[in-house]
């Protein structure tokens, strides 16, 4: 439909998409910043005070994310301490890990890294947002930057751009990452990516172009069989986590996607395995945190203690620059189903 003949039926085109501030008012999420994006049936809420990760998804009115025991909650003191994060982890559609540690926490050379690290619960810089008619459509951008910095220690900048485009069916993510102390710097990053129900149920297939899939531990051997599927839920069911070597083209690009055929909609996550070379996929069955994971990464699950180990510890240069994109696309009707599943099977041959 053309910018025309969308105005002949709407007077305002916040109508059908808008990207509108907000700040929550009670609990622990009071006086915490965000911005509400409207894409049609597409709709999304962007965390301006915690990594401008995004929380709760909808696509076609049906829930797409998932939200943990937590709710919504601002940055707290004991964020950052070992795994106090279980207590303010929301899941969300995207969380970032990061940036000196990913996945357990640790303590190395005397130093502490919290679970998961400190990214995800830092605030914006510079926000804005804006939603203007470019040549694909009517395109709303959220964007901020967040920093994380110590006296006599590090001082790494994470530039975020969100974009999505009515009529669309797709949010954006592109990250620049830039080191500007004046000494090499670790950087460990993880893109946490949480699927909840109505979408996740035992109507599900995770659909990963996957050469091969390792458990990471005796709980997920359990379950290794139907690391693609998924099952109903199981009262205090530990949780499953697979690492996944994943096929991709000839650029480096790769994607993994959970569908629901009996609700006829999917979502498939676009990544290159050139900027994110690590896969995880975490899975609970347990009733209450019932949730699938996808997780492109440029670091390992194990965490920053097995890369020093290993003497392959992801580093960057003073001043030195990375860059990381994601795409989040909606899938609706048997064809774009299908079609998902065929792309990891035609990967998987070459």
């Amino acid at each position: 439909m053309k910018r025309e003949d969308i105005y002949r039926h709407v007077g305002s085109i916040q109508q059908v998409a808008k990207v509108r501030p907000l700040t929550y008012t009670e609990g622990r999420a009071e006086n915490m910043k965000a911005y509400e994006v409207k894409n049609g049936s597409l709709q999304f809420t962007v965390m301006g005070d915690k990594c401008l990760d995004i929380t709760d998804v909808s696509y076609k009115g049906i829930n797409i994310s998932f939200l943990s025991k937590p709710g919504l909650t601002g940055r707290n003191h004991y964020d950052t301490h070992g795994d106090e994060a279980l207590r303010s982890i929301m899941g969300g559609l995207m969380f970032t890990a990061g940036l000196e540690n990913i996945c357990p926490p640790c303590t190395s050379e005397g130093k502490d890294y919290p679970m998961h690290g400190r990214i995800r619960t830092t605030p914006a810089e510079h926000l804005s947002a804006d939603a203007v008619w470019t040549e694909e459509g009517y395109t709303m951008t959220v964007s901020g930057e967040m920093r994380e910095a110590e006296l006599f220690g590090e001082n790494m900048v994470l530039r975020r751009k969100i974009t999505t485009t009515y009529p669309g069916n797709s949010i954006t993510v592109e990250d620049e990452i830039e080191n500007q102390p004046f000494r090499e710097e670790p950087m460990m990053i993880l893109y946490h990516c949480n699927m909840g129900w109505p979408l996740l149920s035992e109507d599900c297939e995770i659909v990963l172009p996957t050469l091969e899939v390792i458990p990471r531990d005796e709980d997920a051997k359990k379950y290794v069989d139907t690391y693609n599927r998924m099952e109903a839920p199981v009262d205090n069911e530990p949780e499953c986590v697979y690492l996944h070597r994943l096929a991709a083209d000839e650029e480096g690009n790769t994607f993994a996607a959970i569908i629901n055929e009996k609700l006829g909609i999917g979502i498939k996550l676009s990544f290159n395995q050139k900027e994110l070379p690590y896969f995880m996929e975490w899975k609970s069955l347990a009733s209450g945190d019932y949730v699938v994971g996808l997780e492109p990464a440029n670091s390992s699950v194990y965490g920053r203690l097995y890369h020093e180990e290993r003497g392959d510890l992801h580093k960057m240069e003073p001043f030195a620059k990375e860059h990381k994109k994601l795409t989040f696309t909606f899938l609706e009707g048997k064809e774009e189903l299908d079609a998902v599943k065929a792309e990891a099977e035609k990967l998987k041959k070459k």
